[in-house]
C-alpha cells in the first residue's frame, strides 16, 4: 500500500501541512499551486489520480485542498473508489472506506444537493466572429447585444479583445 500525500499551497500552513504527511508516513507528498478557477483542476492531482492503484491510499490535511465543493469532492472519492484507492484527511479525521466513509459521503450528497448548479447559471456567449460581423455592418453594441442575446458587457469585451 503507497500513501501519497497531496497538498495545495495556498496559505501560511502549506509548510506545516507538508511536514505532518510525512510523518504520517506517507511515501510520496505533492504540492502545488493553487489554479484558476475556471480551469479544469489540479494537474499534480490529476496525475496522482491517475498514477494511484488499488490498495493505495490519498492522505490530505484538509477537504479544501481536494476541491471548492461537495460535488467535486463526491468526483474525487468516486475516482479513488474505482481505482480501489482510499482517501484519509487527517484534520477531519475521516476515511472514504467504513463508517467514517459512508458518513462522509452521505454528509457530501446532501451538502451538493443545496449547491447551486452552475452549469445552469452560465452566462451565454456569442462568437467574436458575429460580433465583429455585425459591427462591420454599422450596428452599434446595444443592437449587437440584443440580437445575439449576450450581454452588452459581453459584446465589449469581445471587441476589445480584437483591438488588443
Amino acid at each position: 500500500m503507497l500513501r501519497i500525500g497531496y497538498v495545495r499551497l495556498q496559505d501560511t500552513r502549506s509548510a506545516e501541512d507538508t511536514a505532518a504527511l510525512k510523518s504520517l508516513g506517507c511515501h510520496v507528498v505533492r504540492a502545488e499551486e493553487p489554479t484558476d478557477p475556471t480551469s479544469d483542476g489540479s494537474s499534480v492531482l490529476l496525475s496522482i489520480l491517475d498514477f494511484i492503484s488499488e490498495g493505495d491510499e490519498l492522505v490530505v490535511t484538509r477537504l479544501s485542498h481536494l476541491a471548492t465543493s461537495a460535488r467535486e469532492l463526491l468526483d474525487m472519492i468516486d475516482r479513488l473508489e474505482a481505482r480501489g484507492a482510499s482517501l484519509l484527511v487527517t484534520e477531519a479525521e475521516v476515511s472514504s472506506i467504513g463508517e467514517s466513509g459512508r458518513a462522509l459521503r452521505a454528509a457530501l450528497e446532501a451538502v451538493a444537493s443545496l449547491e447551486p448548479a452552475w452549469s445552469a447559471r452560465r452566462r451565454k456567449t456569442a462568437p467574436a466572429e458575429d460580433i465583429r460581423a455585425l459591427q462591420a455592418a454599422g450596428v452599434g453594441p446595444v443592437e449587437i447585444a440584443r440580437r445575439l442575446g449576450v450581454s452588452r458587457m459581453t459584446v465589449w469585451r469581445k471587441l476589445k479583445e480584437t483591438t488588443a
